[in-house]
């Protein structure tokens, strides 16, 4: 039972360092070559949007909302992807050697 204990104790921290680094990286993601990204955090923040002037054509305003929806689909699918890899291993959960528990 002691062995169960520091396991699920080392879990633990381990999950709220894998927390604390997914807070802080980010991702970008981009569209159009490039034209527009979009930079969030591996927590789906928003960060920052960059919009190269070439794409900005008043008369085709649909073109570039439709760049940024791209660009921020990417940022937010390369976060979840990083989330997986950080949070993905502690989501096993314990080894419970057997003990027949529920997730085990």
């Amino acid at each position: 039972m002691q062995m169960i204990l520091q396991q699920a104790q080392k879990m633990q921290q381990q999950l709220q360092e894998a927390q604390a680094e997914l807070a802080t990286a980010e991702v970008t993601g981009q569209a159009g070559n490039g034209l527009v990204e979009v930079t969030v955090t591996a927590g789906l923040e928003p960060r920052s949007v960059k919009i190269d002037p070439k794409v900005v054509d008043p008369e085709d305003v649909e073109t570039l909302q439709d760049l940024v929806a791209g660009a921020l689909g990417d940022a937010v699918r390369r976060a979840q992807e990083l989330q997986q890899q950080k949070m993905g291993p502690l989501a096993g959960g314990l080894d419970m050697g057997g003990l027949g528990l529920p997730g085990a």
